[in-house]
């Protein structure tokens, strides 16, 4: 079994290091951003990796904005990746995003990048509003799509396009959710699908990400966000272990003392800064999920569950001996596991994987949506005084 951090260790290290992660051009331009702690780096990352193929396949990314994820994910260190053209709107970033990823081709927009027939996958790293059109405008120009999260911003009318367009195009869709490999969560899902948990009875997700200001964003879609729009950081603590969703939802939201989330003051109409939304999930049990903005203090996701055969926190504890191993698998030579709690490149990697082995990625659209749609459900009860709602379900 594979040694963790405990979580005090985690929230300590957290509040130390939670912007070590950014490049410097990128921690310059926001100290504060919290949630980009880097992993260290793993000498033996590498070992037993074995290649499947010595394909190449023809990347294209897009966005480099404050976090700068277009070259976060190590796309441009993949064995078996050639990013052949970046873009961005805004011409130094767009250049900005060419150095990093040692790529010389650049398009002024998406838009343009599409028109290239030789590109067979795309990284949306753009503005989260976009996301889901983003995705969309790629899967119907025959080209696979990972993106950052979420997967849709708000909108119930986004989700089933993007849900119909992924089923209809035969092409992957992935959503980068970092939590699923965050150590203690990939430990998770091994041991709950070895069967080490039984159903979950109950789990616990938290996402905090404190700012006095708001992390800039295009258009300042980040203003006064709904917490519970932007909720798969904590989410991916029951669906990411269990491959399962919430099936109805009450939340509460309380209302914040900073000024960004005065009614007056948010594109969003949203007065809350910390939403906390309890979940009845499709195993009958329970998930209470928390998204804060405004809650000064060590900030991350980290998360917790309790089954009917054994729990986790910080380790598992249960009735079953016979545990699957819960070390994350090796990385190709070159790519580093990176920021998000060593998660980047093992998500890069999982995407390139699924491509070359033609299979359904991890964070499928599904799961993506099953996540994502919760949150809204969750902010539009918590608007409602916490009323108990009913969440629309996502297949494949």
């Amino acid at each position: 079994m594979h040694s963790f951090t405990t979580r005090r260790s985690f929230l300590q290290a957290m509040g130390a290091s939670a912007a070590f992660g950014l490049t410097a051009s990128a921690r310059s331009e926001e100290k504060d951003i919290q949630g980009f702690e880097r992993a260290p780096a793993n000498p033996n990352a590498s070992k037993d990796w074995k290649p499947i193929s010595d394909r190449k396949i023809r990347v294209g990314i897009v966005g480099y904005g404050a976090c700068q994820f277009g070259a976060e994910f190590g796309f441009q260190d993949h064995p078996n990746v050639q990013v052949v053209a970046v873009s961005d709107l805004i011409p130094d970033r767009c250049a900005g995003l060419a150095k990093a990823c040692r790529c010389e081709k650049t398009y002024p927009s998406l838009e343009e990048m599409l028109k290239d027939d030789t590109i067979e996958a795309i990284f949306t790293a753009t503005d989260a509003p976009n996301h889901a059109r983003h995705c969309i405008e790629v899967l119907k120009h025959g080209k696979h799509v990972a993106t950052a999260v979420p997967a849709v911003l708000g909108s119930l009318e986004d989700a089933d396009k993007l849900l119909e367009t992924v089923k209809t195009c035969g092409r992957k869709y992935m959503m980068f959710e970092t939590s699923y490999f965050h150590e203690e969560l990939y430990a998770m899902r091994q041991i709950y699908n070895a069967g080490g948990f039984g159903k979950l009875v109950y789990a616990e997700g938290e996402y905090y990400h404190y700012g006095q200001q708001p992390t800039p964003s295009y258009k300042n879609w980040r203003m006064g966000l709904p917490p519970q729009w932007y909720p798969t950081h904590s989410n991916a603590y029951y669906v990411g272990v269990t491959g399962g969703s919430f099936t109805e939802v009450s939340c509460m939201g309380m209302p914040s003392i900073m000024e960004r989330f005065k009614p007056a003051n948010s594109p969003h109409k949203n007065p809350f800064g910390t939403e906390v939304a309890l979940f009845r999930t499709s195993e009958g049990g329970m998930a209470r999920m928390v998204v804060s903005w405004d809650t000064p203090g060590p900030g991350g996701e980290m998360g917790r569950i309790r089954g009917q055969k054994g729990s986790f926190y910080d380790k598992y504890e249960g009735l079953e001996t016979n545990l699957p191993d819960t070390t994350r698998p090796p990385l190709p030579p070159g790519v580093e596991a990176g920021g998000h709690g060593g998660s980047h490149g093992y998500l890069m990697n999982e995407f390139v994987t699924a491509i070359l082995e033609d299979r359904k990625p991890l964070v499928d659209v599904a799961q993506a949506l099953n996540m994502t749609v919760g949150g809204i459900i969750a902010h539009a009860s918590a608007m409602k005084d916490g009323e108990l709602m009913k969440i629309p379900q996502y297949k494949l």
